[in-house]
């Protein structure tokens, strides 16, 4: 055990102890063809020398959009590879117009989706007119084949890049897979969801509760006694009102569903692939979906999303660590105590129980408590706790430093067989954002990035640094958002010293891959 925390210490900034890929001796696959090659995001249109020479762990050069027109409102986009943690660099990116098309509900893409033609894919400028999405031939987001909703996605991986590269190639395909099943739904906002498929409503407060259709009737036992409006009842007045109604299901949460199913139906299709492909490692996940008005921003890790408007700041996600997430893991591990493989405990200490202590009272807290209190320690309180470790050294059985993403299906405990992805969810976090609360002006933009960016900086210099940066660029200027994307990473890849990358005040800068968008939010006030 005390091998793994070593481990666990060394490899603090991976997020997974260096060899983890092949899952503590699992069968890692090498001999299986790839279900994508490794590239960088396509919308960059590197060239395979120039992927190369970005992938300089020592001059580290930032990589930018060349052309700003080949992603939606004028996005900015800027990455940089790590410092020597991996060979490649582990972090992808997607953004794109995807269309929810209206096919039957049983319909879902292909294993390796007919890519959307390359004119379609690049030709969106900020106003939609590369897919024929102006305004006056679109209404609520709908073209001829269904809805269309514009996507970004950040994939941060670990023990190697093959998760990542799947999900960025496929999570859009199964959030479109999920919309299209609600297409009908969505397009008419003027109605509520109705809470069966092909029914309506029933508004009729007598009936409150009862079937729709000629199937009502009253129970058993009231139609025996006589009650108000059973067949041979003295009169046929309506029975009494029902004392509950009907839950009020609003379209944005049809929406919600849709991502959340979307991460399950990406991280299952990993699981059962990596029996045919060789598809290594987790990532996490943070996508953003622009649907009727609204931004959706879904998490599932350690990445973020901040929307900074009129120099406020707004959280768009929250991260999830083995720290945020400690009472769900506890409770996991008190409720199936078999996935700990009796090696480990769920209970938390200060510190490391000593043998020498048995017996004696020590501090501790458990799932059911955010306070300390003291126990009397026995023997099984000497096993390695569920997590160990603080802020960014913090590890799930001393292996893993995210507890949610996709993939990580193989991934076991080091040298024992007991598998970490019981404990890492692919559920994610879906926060709401309605453009249509305000008017949005052109230095109002969304930023999302990988956890190398915000290891080293705060919500507030992030801030600071974008506002400045766009203050001083023309607001008609489209590349402002990409140069202020290459100004970001910058600031948190710092200058190569004699002591390593350094930020301002002599700060360490970030050693791990970096990759962010900045996305202008004036462009969804005005589309239709």
């Amino acid at each position: 055990m005390l091998g793994r925390v070593k481990c666990a210490v060394a490899g603090f900034m991976g997020g997974i102890m260096a060899g983890g890929s092949s899952g503590g001796g699992c069968n890692p696959g090498s001999e299986l063809p790839m279900k994508f090659p490794y590239m960088r995001p396509e919308f960059l249109g590197l060239s395979p020398d120039e992927i190369e020479c970005s992938a300089d762990h020592t001059a580290r050069p930032i990589v930018i959009l060349r052309e700003t027109r080949r992603l939606p409102w004028a996005t900015g986009y800027a990455e940089v590879i790590n410092a020597g943690k991996s060979a490649l660099n582990e972090d992808q990116a997607c953004c794109e117009l995807v269309i929810a098309r209206r096919r039957p509900m049983s319909y879902c893409p292909p294993s390796t989706p007919t890519k959307t033609p390359t004119a379609k894919r690049r030709n969106s400028l900020p106003n939609g007119e590369g897919l024929g999405l102006r305004s006056d031939h679109n209404k609520l987001g709908e073209d001829s084949e269904g809805l269309v909703f514009h996507y970004w996605a950040l994939f941060d991986g670990h023990a190697g890049s093959g998760a990542a590269v799947v999900a960025s190639r496929l999570m859009q395909h199964h959030i479109a897979c999920q919309l299209q099943a609600v297409i009908e739904i969505l397009r008419n906002l003027s109605s509520l969801p109705p809470t069966v498929l092909g029914e309506e409503p029933d508004t009729n407060p007598y009936l409150q509760g009862n079937p729709p259709g000629p199937h009502r009737s009253l129970t058993r036992a009231a139609s025996l006694r006589g009650a108000s409006g059973a067949p041979g009842s003295p009169c046929n007045t309506p029975p009494p009102p029902r004392f509950y109604t009907e839950k009020k299901i609003q379209h944005e949460s049809l929406v919600i569903g849709a991502i959340e199913n979307a991460f399950k139906e990406m991280d299952a299709q990993i699981e059962r692939e990596k029996q045919v492909f060789h598809i290594t490692g987790g990532c996490t996940a943070l996508t953003v979906v622009y649907l009727l008005g609204k931004l959706y921003v879904g998490n599932a890790g350690d990445s973020r999303a901040i929307i900074i408007r009129s120099n406020e700041i707004i959280p768009m996600s929250t991260e999830f660590t083995p720290e945020s997430e400690r009472q769900r893991l506890q409770f996991l591990g008190f409720m199936q105590p078999h996935l700990l493989g009796n090696e480990f405990t769920h209970l938390e200490f200060p510190r490391r129980v000593q043998r020498k202590e048995v017996g004696k009272r020590m501090l501790y807290r458990d799932f059911t408590m955010n306070g300390w209190a003291y126990k009397t320690i026995e023997e099984e309180d000497l096993k390695f706790p569920l997590i160990y470790g603080e802020g960014k050294k913090a590890r799930v059985l001393a292996t893993i430093g995210v507890t949610r993403g996709l993939g990580d299906h193989d991934l076991k405990v080091h040298d024992s067989n007991i598998y970490i992805k019981p404990f890492m969810s692919c559920c994610p976090e879906v926060k709401v954002y309605d453009l249509a609360q305000c008017e949005h002006g052109a230095d109002d933009v969304l930023v999302m990035a990988t956890d190398g960016l915000w290891d080293v900086l705060s919500n507030q210099e992030v801030a600071e640094s974008v506002t400045t940066f766009l203050a001083n660029c023309a607001p008609d200027d489209l590349h402002r958002y990409t140069m202020a994307a290459q100004d970001l990473v910058m600031r948190a890849r710092g200058v190569l010293r004699d002591r390593g990358w350094r930020i301002t005040n002599e700060r360490l800068g970030s050693g791990d891959d970096i990759s962010a968008f900045i996305i202008p939010l004036m462009y969804g006030n005005h589309q239709p």
